[in-house]
């Protein structure tokens, strides 16, 4: 039989077959994955091959069929090794706040970088609008005219008061949508505002920290009323990359892939060489400063802490 991951607990996963029937399946012995060093074999979004127990209602996934593409990063335990977040994704959102935790940029940017490297089309939401006073209004504003600037749609929602909720939903019909961020921005609660029959559970704001309590175990992919699926993920409290070559690091940066033909030498680095053009535009301020650092630190591999802002 054939069918569709959409929920993985870490040793049994739900697929979900062409009838819509749901089946709790284990993987037996193991599978081929073009190389890919994980610490999940199966992921949600997998297009499997699996069949029935004998005498049970159990199954056992013997195949994975191609990957259009994957949302990975570091494995937090084994460096050498990737967690795969999501595969066969349409779109990619990052959903942010710039209060009540704030969303590094840092994180927005290793996540987007990936998206990048994968080739999936990505979004921003900046969610909790209905909190924000002037301070974080014009914060918001700046990060966003920023990014829908180069390229990618972002816009302001609030799960509380519905703004920016029809937008969203026409962003997301159908496709199959992976929701990412930090815990405490909101992701569960703009699910079940997107579509309140979900229910899907939500958490509170750690008074200690100003962080979110992890909500979501793990992965999971709900089919909306309105023609999309949504893959919510565990809050991610740092996104590492994986597997990235610094030399290819700068076509992941739109702005920066459109100059870097004008550069002095061909293979420019962008980080210390004469006659580059992406350092002009930085110092002439048609690259943001912050969007420029946060290359660099990526360029030299270096982490920051949850809740930095870079």
């Amino acid at each position: 039989m054939h069918g569709k991951v959409i929920k993985s607990t870490g040793s049994w996963y739900i697929v979900l077959d062409a009838e819509g029937r749901q089946w709790e399946c284990r993987l037996r012995g193991k599978i081929r994955l073009d190389g890919l060093r994980s610490t999940n074999p199966v992921a949600v979004g997998d297009n499997v091959v699996f069949e029935q127990e004998p005498g049970k209602a159990t199954g056992v996934i013997k195949q994975i069929d191609p990957r259009n593409n994957v949302i990975v990063r570091k494995s937090v335990n084994l460096s050498k090794a990737s967690h795969i977040i999501a595969s066969n994704v349409d779109l990619a959102i990052v959903v942010a706040t710039v209060a009540l935790p704030r969303t590094s940029t840092g994180f927005i940017d290793r996540f987007l970088v990936t998206a990048e490297a994968y080739h999936i089309p990505a979004a921003l939401v900046f969610n909790k609008c209905d909190l924000y006073g002037e301070a974080e209004q014009q914060d918001a504003e700046t990060l966003m005219a920023c990014y829908n600037g180069l390229g990618y749609t972002s816009f302001a929602v609030s799960a509380k008061t519905g703004e920016g909720l029809d937008r969203l939903q026409d962003l997301m019909q159908g496709k199959i949508c992976l929701f990412a961020g930090h815990s405490g921005v909101g992701k569960s609660a703009l699910v079940n505002a997107l579509d309140p029959s979900l229910n899907v559970r939500i958490g509170a704001i750690s008074d200690v920290h100003n962080k979110g309590k992890h909500t979501t175990t793990f992965a999971e992919m709900h089919r909306l009323s309105f023609g999309a699926w949504i893959v919510d993920t565990p809050g991610i409290r740092e996104f590492a990359l994986y597997d990235m070559e610094t030399e290819t690091l700068a076509q992941r940066f739109p702005e920066m892939r459109s100059l870097m033909s004008q550069c002095r030498f061909a293979n420019c680095t962008h980080t210390h060489e004469p006659g580059c053009a992406v350092k002009q535009a930085v110092e002439d301020h048609a690259i943001a400063e912050w969007r420029y650092a946060n290359y660099l630190r990526m360029y030299n591999n270096e982490d920051w802490s949850y809740g930095t802002d870079d």
